[in-house]
């Protein structure tokens, strides 16, 4: 069983190297030197558990897109469907996540139990492709992936409300997002 769990991941990862090249499915595309993949030798676990329900700070510290400021926010955040036009494929996120589940050495590998979550949401202008700013959430415990999702809404909304700067909603939802609306007394 160790056996064909090995082979998996290694499998996984050989898939996972050739979708971030462009290379699977045929569809060729440019991805920036920061999205490169972790090689195989590294996907032991190398990331803790212990925040769940957050990200391991040290694997998963945020990263913003530079098009996003609090100058640019009316043109981009605060435009309705703005996020689906900087979204990465599922191509990307699906084959990140494989790689990221060995990572956080999770004994549930099966893909649909997790999302991969950007850690400061395209809602506020988090990197859309920085391996930095994603990683697999459980879909199961307590605080899970959808009670995340509510969080990123109310901060966006208070960001384009003018309720809270751009700075604060990222830095807050960076820390910690289960305290990050009472952080900013929302």
């Amino acid at each position: 069983m160790m056996n064909r769990q090995r082979f998996t991941v290694v499998a996984s990862a050989t898939v996972l190297g050739l979708a971030l090249a462009g290379l699977a499915g045929g569809t060729a595309q440019a991805t920036p030197a920061k999205a490169s993949p972790v090689k195989a030798t590294t996907l032991s676990a190398s990331c803790s558990q212990a925040y769940l329900p957050l990200p391991d700070p040290t694997c998963t510290p945020g990263a913003y897109n530079p098009d996003v400021t609090q100058s640019t926010i009316s043109s981009t955040i605060c435009v309705s469907g703005w996020t689906a036009t900087v979204r990465p494929p599922t191509s990307y996120t699906n084959a990140l996540k494989v790689q990221q589940i060995a990572q956080y050495g999770y004994s549930d590998t099966n893909t649909a139990d997790y999302e991969e979550d950007h850690l400061v949401p395209l809602e506020l202008g988090g990197a859309p492709r920085d391996p930095n700013n994603l990683w697999p959430e459980p879909r199961y415990g307590t605080q899970t992936a959808t009670s995340k999702d509510s969080v990123e809404t109310k901060l966006k909304n208070a960001v384009c409300g003018g309720r809270v700067t751009l700075s604060a909603a990222r830095s807050a939802i960076a820390s910690d997002w289960t305290t990050a609306l009472s952080r900013l007394g929302l």
